[in-house]
């Protein structure tokens, strides 16, 4: 039977999965070299994540049949809710933000992270029982308010970053379940208009106040002349560019980049970890990157088409736009036309919770796929 349940995987999928986390380890080995008396301590650990990930995708992948996540979407929220309520009431704090649980041991539990698998599984079930009823405006609200809880205590820690990724999740998602595009324009539209307006307001005369950190609204107005503060918030982005653009056709070298080996960039194992590979590796080292998010990507849409319901549809569709918006976000502000948010570049990014979550997406994906025919076991 096991050996039947394995043959029905996609291995190409896999194949990527494997050369993305081999590749991960090998640049986050340059990256930290100087970073601790240990050289190869968070290569370690991060293969330790891994480790636990590659456990976690294989339970879920087996253990049980995903239509039964149906019958637990109400639990599930209801654990998603407590678990960022903890974060606010009992989290630890680091830079400016309450965003994690400090466990025994010195790691930190993101909850934000694996809030993105908690309301793209529940909200997949709650539209997948709402299938032709998203054709007008109030039909939407319903959707709005189930997002509501989440997305506000997401918002509040305050974790910006993740927070756009739950509004990708959400438009993405209502597109798919056949939410007229037209009509998600308008409220998008309309809702970007509102943004703007806001923020001129913000940064006119009138000083209209917004619910947003002065080091957010900074990060979102700083990125498109990064020059303009060289030595305070423009410092990650210029380095970033510095770093990426000295790159070349072939990269540096591994463990020759000297933005990176001289510290020069910050964050360069987490929210920078795309510069470390421009620098070393040079655009061919980065362009195999993007093949293998192309080709992620393109096989788990493949698998999307292939599942047997709607509710799997959905759940391989949010987990889609979840990896688009962090590929592009992330990408992007390390190459100046996104702004810095912070939110960990897939399966490459240096964190626990980030490698826990996108395992536990694979193993939704390969879930999903292995039971594309309701008769296959």
């Amino acid at each position: 039977m096991l050996g039947r349940r394995l043959k029905g995987l996609d291995h190409n999928f896999l194949l990527v999965i494997g050369i993305t986390l081999g590749l991960n380890l090998l640049v986050l080995s340059s990256a930290t070299a100087n970073m601790n008396a240990d050289a190869l301590y968070y290569v370690k650990r991060q293969a330790m994540w891994i480790v636990f990930g590659l456990i976690a995708a294989g339970v879920i992948t087996f253990a049980f049949d995903y239509s039964r996540l149906h019958r637990w979407h109400h639990a599930l929220y209801a654990v998603m809710v407590v678990m960022l309520l903890a974060v606010l009431l009992a989290g630890h704090s680091a830079k400016g933000a309450q965003r994690s649980i400090l466990l025994p041991g010195g790691f930190d539990l993101q909850s934000s992270e694996f809030a993105k698998i908690m309301i793209i599984v529940c909200f997949a079930s709650y539209l997948s029982r709402r299938q032709g009823e998203l054709q007008r405006l109030k039909d939407l609200a319903p959707c709005f308010l189930y997002f509501a809880a989440p997305f506000l205590l997401v918002f509040i820690q305050p974790d910006l970053g993740t927070s756009l990724v739950f509004v990708v999740i959400f438009f993405g998602m209502l597109y798919l379940a056949g939410a007229r595009p037209s009509l998600l324009l308008k409220v998008l539209g309309g809702s970007l208009a509102v943004i703007a307006l806001a923020l001129t307001l913000h940064f006119s005369p009138l000083h209209l106040p917004l619910p947003l950190k002065d080091y957010q609204l900074t990060r979102l107005a700083v990125f498109v002349n990064p020059y303009s503060d060289p030595q305070g918030d423009g410092y990650h982005i210029i380095q970033s560019l510095v770093a990426v653009g000295s790159g070349g056709l072939w990269g540096k070298g591994l463990y020759h980049g000297s933005q990176v080996q001289l510290n020069f960039l910050p964050e360069h194992h987490t929210d920078f970890i795309f510069s470390v590979i421009g620098e070393e590796l040079g655009f061919l080292g980065a362009g195999v990157l993007l093949v293998l998010y192309y080709n992620l990507i393109a096989r788990a849409q493949t698998m999307a088409f292939q599942a047997r319901d709607t509710f799997g549809r959905l759940i391989i569709g949010g987990i889609i736009f979840m990896w688009l918006f962090h590929i592009l976000e992330n990408i992007g502000m390390t190459i100046g036309i996104m702004p810095v948010t912070g939110i960990p570049l897939p399966f490459m990014s240096y964190g626990g919770s980030s490698m826990l979550t996108n395992m536990i997406a694979v193993g939704l994906i390969l879930n999903v796929y292995l039971r594309k025919e309701l008769l296959l076991f």
